[in-house]
């Protein structure tokens, strides 16, 4: 019995390897073909740099801060590849310039206590400067506010109509009363409102102004400048001299 069975098995033997063959033969072909057939992800970054969009000389391969007014640096494409749609607006022409920019109109409280509407209050038709800073700051702040302060008196002036607007920082620390004393120690006039509010407010302009950061000793030493009637923004450096401050705010006051 066994001897037949083996004899059997022999029999067969060539038959089963030929199926076996073939099925491994299928195989190898489908998985060439989807493996063929499968694209390959890119993960590679379009070409570029890292630049301070204060200095543009300033350009660095990776991520970092620019060494003149750490400021965090923004991927910038090379200019040979094509503009995205968005890209081809007034800020194409003028790296300064913002293509647009959506103000909340967040509850807030002035220096003197009294509470504002930011967007209705302060900016709607208006022509204005918009710095940062907290009343704690021993770096940058007491310079962007003198500064801040010098550009009130040019501005008056020259009779240009422009509102100041100073936004803490750190809303926590700054209570209107803390923000009145800083007002005073730079002889703040009618016409340059400190902003404070619910840190939940204070977060949501500094995100809509892109300059939110994580750490309060961050913060930006750029001003925002517009004019909300035309709907014209630009940024400029926060420690540049008060006349060329006065001057971008003029050009600003003058768009129609």
């Amino acid at each position: 019995m066994l001897i037949k069975v083996k004899e059997q098995v022999r029999k067969k033997s060539p038959f089963l390897t030929c199926s076996i063959v073939m099925v491994l033969f299928v195989v190898g072909v489908t998985y060439s073909v989807t493996f063929a057939q499968t694209p390959k992800s890119s993960t590679s970054k379009p070409a570029g740099s890292y630049t301070c969009p204060m200095h543009p000389d300033v350009s660095r391969p990776k991520p970092g801060k620019c060494p003149k007014c750490q400021m965090a640096l923004r991927f910038t494409r090379k200019k040979a590849e094509k503009p995205t749609p968005a890209e081809t607006s007034s800020t194409a022409t003028d790296p300064s310039a913002i293509s647009s920019l959506r103000i909340p109109d967040v509850p807030v409280q002035d220096q003197h206590g009294k509470s504002l509407n930011f967007y209705r209050d302060l900016v709607k038709g208006k022509v204005v400067a918009v710095n940062f800073v907290f009343t704690t700051c021993t770096a940058i702040c007491p310079s962007l506010t003198a500064t801040f302060r010098r550009v009130q008196q040019q501005l008056d002036a020259g009779a240009v109509k422009a509102q100041l607007i100073s936004i803490s920082v750190d809303p926590t620390t700054d209570t209107p009363e803390r923000l009145h004393a800083f007002a005073q120690k730079f002889k703040a006039q009618p016409g340059w409102t400190f902003v404070t509010g619910n840190n939940s407010d204070i977060d949501l302009l500094l995100k809509e102004f892109g300059v939110a950061v994580a750490n309060k000793n961050d913060h930006t030493p750029m001003i925002l400048i517009g004019n909300d009637e035309a709907g014209y923004w630009t940024r400029a450096y926060g420690l540049s001299s008060p006349t060329s401050l006065v001057k971008l705010i003029s050009e600003a006051a003058e768009k129609k």
